[in-house]
């Protein structure tokens, strides 16, 4: 009776490690398409082009202290 329930359990353990196995293949694949597919639908953007890169920016000086005091007590930490 040992030998069979001890082939039951293998079995078992076979089965659902399969499962997982099939299941996380399928999930990688799925995952891969999708990847494709958005990747043709929305071609990637050239975020150094989009963004501004304009330094003519003017910012007053009440402003700029207050960023240069949050970075200097950033900065001590």
């Amino acid at each position: 009776m040992d030998n069979n329930l001890l082939t039951d359990a293998i079995t078992l353990t076979m089965f659902g490690m399969g499962f997982v196995f099939v299941f996380l293949a399928l999930m990688v694949v799925v995952t891969s398409l999708m990847s494709k597919v958005v990747t043709k639908i929305q071609p990637a953007i050239n975020v150094a082009s989009s963004m501004n890169t304009d330094s003519s920016i003017e910012i007053d000086e009440k402003t700029r202290a207050i960023i240069e005091a949050a970075i200097k007590m950033h900065t001590q930490r």
